[in-house]
């Protein structure tokens, strides 16, 4: 008999995006200390947080909104100012089990619905094993490998499966780069997948408040359709339930070959995060609250 869909309740959504901001907050951290310099920012906002990381980041957000009351108005007044001072836009995502008066406070602000990204989750126990098909290996990337998984996880995101709907995001190979290696530096652990003996695929895995974050995962597009993401997403749940996470979770674009990947192993949808962008403002432009 089939295990019943994995039901999420204010509860468990809370927990997830409560882990989802403070790595966002760990990664802008990283990258203020790989720079050398103050030009980024993590702030906190009504329990979630708004980083800034450099120019272009996937870091550059407001995450986890809406879980623990709705922010101040003044509180966002200083983080808008903040993205602005940086010539960058305001993106915040925000679930669909958050506060629903976060939304309107946002669309009242000049806040516009950019896009749609999915959370999956799958219920962890011990009964996971590494499992990967013929001729293909995964293991954490070793020290000395670190560059080859940074390459080939930007191999990877650079050249996109084309399956659902396109990601509104688009990053330089070296903005990639760089938020791999800060993804690192905030405790993300690297996995590489090798085909053949060649270097085929990455992903990550990060562990906190029994949740398992799995994140960047990509294979060369020579490599693909040979389970490669199929044996790094078994090796890096095995792992997880060692650790005794409870839950693993995964961050898709809608309809995309990653969703129907991780579905096939079980994972169901547990709620969607709309995706809030406000532009930045004309030059010489003034903002009130509430307006």
């Amino acid at each position: 008999m089939n295990p019943p869909p994995f039901f999420c309740d204010v509860a468990l959504a809370r927990r997830i995006e409560r882990v989802e901001a403070n790595l966002m907050a760990a990664a802008a951290d990283a990258a203020r200390l790989r720079r050398g310099d103050d030009s980024g920012f993590v702030m906190r906002v009504a329990g979630s947080v708004a980083t800034f990381a450099e120019d272009g980041s996937p870091f550059n957000k407001i995450a986890g909104l809406g879980f623990d009351g709705v922010p101040d108005e003044a509180v966002l007044d200083e983080v808008e100012r903040a993205f602005a001072d940086r010539g960058a836009p305001v993106q915040a995502e925000v679930s669909a089990l958050a506060d629903p008066a976060v939304g309107a406070l946002l669309t009242a602000r000049g806040y516009r619905l950019e896009s749609f990204e999915n959370v999956l989750g799958l219920a962890l126990d011990t009964g996971y094993e590494r499992a990967s098909p013929p001729g293909v290996d995964v293991r954490v990337a070793r020290d000395e490998e670190f560059d080859a998984w940074l390459d080939v996880v930007a191999d990877g995101f650079a050249h996109p499966d084309g399956q659902g709907v396109p990601s509104h995001e688009d990053f330089p190979r070296e903005v990639l780069l760089n938020a791999e290696r800060d993804f690192a530096t905030a405790g993300v652990v690297p996995y590489l997948a090798l085909h053949d003996g060649s270097v085929a695929g990455g992903g990550s895995l990060r562990v906190a408040d029994g949740v398992a974050q799995l994140t960047g995962a990509a294979t060369a597009p020579a490599h693909r359709r040979h389970g490669v993401q199929t044996a790094l997403l078994a090796a890096r749940l095995a792992d997880a339930a060692a650790a005794r996470c409870d839950i693993a979770v995964v961050t898709t674009q809608p309809g995309s070959k990653s969703q129907q990947n991780v579905q096939r192993r079980g994972f169901h949808l547990l709620y969607t995060r709309a995706v809030l962008v406000r532009e930045v403002p004309p030059m010489g432009a003034t903002r009130t609250s509430g307006r």
